[in-house]
């Protein structure tokens, strides 16, 4: 039996644009158009971040945040976790040749 923890481990890191298209736009029966509209910003950057072509921004948070009722904080958690994980698969290696100025408290 594969450990859980271990599957977890192996999966992509989740992108904000995924959340927002899953979990919300395809949910609620929604397009890109009519969030954008509500949301007051360009389609296009709706429909860029449900493509995962760019990540969430603070303002969009704001205003995802608003029209969905959640906190800005969520999306912009994801974001972040989505860009460290992507960054840590990508330069961890490097990262922890890094010799640390200060011994660990």
């Amino acid at each position: 039996m594969t450990d859980d923890l271990e599957i977890i481990a192996t999966l992509p890191p989740l992108h904000s644009g995924e959340v927002l298209r899953e979990e919300y736009l395809v949910a609620l029966g929604l397009s890109a158009g009519a969030v954008a509209k509500a949301c007051g910003v360009p389609r296009t950057r709706i429909e860029r971040i449900m493509r995962e072509e760019m990540g969430v921004t603070a303002d969009t948070a704001l205003r995802l945040g608003r029209y969905f009722r959640t906190s800005p904080d969520l999306w912009l958690n994801l974001q972040q976790r989505f860009e460290l994980e992507t960054a840590r698969a990508a330069v961890g290696a490097e990262v922890e040749a890094i010799e640390p100025v200060l011994e660990a408290a």
